[in-house]
């Protein structure tokens, strides 16, 4: 195809269909950007009003939810530990399953394979559990910390 085919082809599409496509284009991303500065508004306003309606709140909330809420809303209950478990062992179950993949790299890279194996089976898990351990440090210290609050408060 010669250039002045390309210019010929270019030439003979019709530019007002595509001047639809452009301009509901244009209107979607206005329509966004104009949801986007009330969510945010809405976002600031239920904020401030769960923030001083249940967490700051001077009085108990009556019933096991209404206490489990306020609990919950002022991050007196986490819920990093458990899903950091369950993380853990779903990656290091990983690791040691697609550690496996190189025994079929065998016939391409030969003993390369078979010490790729080796190390991703010994190694993965190890550097898994420190980058694990490393972050239940950070909960353990929130936990420490809680529970010297907690006495101090009591005396």
């Amino acid at each position: 195809m010669s250039d002045s085919d390309v210019y010929e082809l270019f030439n003979s599409l019709d530019s007002s269909s595509y001047g639809s496509s452009y301009s509901s284009l244009a209107g979607s991303a206005a329509g966004a950007g104009i949801w986007m500065i009330i969510a945010a508004i809405l976002a600031i306003v239920g904020g401030i009003l769960v923030y001083f309606l249940f967490v700051k709140a001077k009085t108990e909330p009556k019933g096991k939810f209404g206490k489990w809420l306020k609990d919950f809303l002022s991050f007196k209950v986490m819920w990093i530990e458990p899903i950091l478990k369950v993380v853990y062992y779903i990656a290091t179950i990983f690791i040691v399953l697609y550690s496996f993949t190189f025994f079929g790299m065998f016939n391409l890279m030969g003993g390369m394979a078979f010490l790729m194996w080796l190390l991703t089976l010994i190694l993965g898990p190890i550097i898994i559990r420190i980058i694990y351990e490393m972050s239940m440090m950070f909960i353990m210290i929130w936990r420490n910390t809680k529970d010297i609050a907690d006495n101090t408060k009591k005396k």
